[in-house]
């Protein structure tokens, strides 16, 4: 392998963890005021449907973050593809994405185009 090749794959390696991290904390932060806004609206004084529509649709983002997440790690799958048949063997442990994590859970647009093309 060349050096530039090499170079190029350490970066492009780098450049995939760090978006898998902030894919990661962007689940995470939904989680964090997903949780806070619940134990707000616990406050006696808050009406129970308070806030509702913003928990859908901080929902929403969470599944949002998901399906990109799952983008991600087909990203990943297809970048160790290319590195396996362009760069030989991986001199550290090997990526292995099982093909089930790369099974995206259909999303309500998805299901509504689905129902669409049926009919």
């Amino acid at each position: 392998m060349t050096t530039q090749i090499r170079a190029d794959a350490l970066n492009i390696r780098k450049l995939m963890r760090e978006a898998e991290a902030l894919s990661d904390e962007a689940m995470l932060a939904c989680a964090k005021l997903k949780q806070a806004m619940i134990l707000a609206r616990q406050n006696p004084d808050i009406p129970l449907d308070a806030g509702q529509r913003a928990i859908m649709r901080l929902n929403q983002a969470e599944q949002q973050a998901l399906s990109m997440s799952t983008s991600l790690l087909r990203v990943h799958d297809e970048l160790s593809k290319v590195a396996r048949e362009r760069a030989g063997p991986d001199e550290d442990i090997p990526t292995i994405i099982e093909p089930s994590a790369l099974d995206a859970m259909p999303t309500p647009a998805m299901q509504a185009l689905t129902l669409h093309d049926a009919g």
